[in-house]
């Protein structure tokens, strides 16, 4: 998950994965510095062309947003 220290969206996000017990590895890219951010945001830029966040990828899906629906889909997670 590619995200921002202080987007609301992405603080959902993490939330939701959080409350939820999946596993997750993300990058606040506001916070990184020099080539290390360079990078990253390049291969932000390869999945999501207009750099908006928080962008999450689970397998082949790229989900943009914090869209719980698309995202509870592409983990296999239904509601009850």
């Amino acid at each position: 998950m590619y995200t921002l220290s202080t987007c609301s969206h992405c603080k959902a996000s993490k939330k939701f994965m959080n409350d939820n017990n999946i596993e997750f590895d993300f990058v606040d890219i506001d916070l990184l510095e020099g080539q290390e951010r360079e990078d990253i945001i390049e291969e932000v830029v390869k999945i999501n062309p207009h750099r908006s966040f928080p962008t999450i990828v689970i397998g082949d899906k790229i989900i943009v947003g914090f869209r719980e629906k698309a995202i509870r889909e592409a983990l296999g997670i239904y509601e009850s």
